[in-house]
């Protein structure tokens, strides 16, 4: 997907690695039901940002389906602070591409 973007000029912020980790609600600890780090290595192989991983983790879902993120639900739970770090780190790398770019040059006539 990378090399696509890339070949059609698609601006990259950045990698988010989902469902990165389990973490069990009840006794919060934490399972690699997957292969981890792959986002990290796409990031490092194609010269992108790493933005950060986002875990599986039940209140999460459970907030997306019913609209009150984990961040608003529980914003001092270590997975709000993890979404919010990613975030940032979005947020970042939009401002460091907008003020990268050129603006577009506007022209009025009457």
């Amino acid at each position: 997907g990378v090399r696509m973007f890339q070949k059609v000029n698609v601006p990259i912020l950045g990698i988010i690695e989902n469902m990165s980790y389990f973490v069990c609600s009840h006794c919060g600890q934490r399972e690699e039901i997957f292969s981890y780090g792959g986002g990290r290595k796409t990031a490092e192989k194609f010269g992108v940002p790493f933005l950060g991983e986002i875990p599986i983790y039940t209140p999460i879902r459970i907030g997306g389906d019913t609209g009150k993120p984990i961040v608003l639900m529980e914003p001092e739970s270590e997975q709000a602070q993890i979404i919010l770090n990613v975030a940032r780190h979005l947020a970042a790398q939009v401002s460091i591409t907008n003020l990268s770019q050129a603006s577009p040059k506007v022209e009025i006539s009457i």
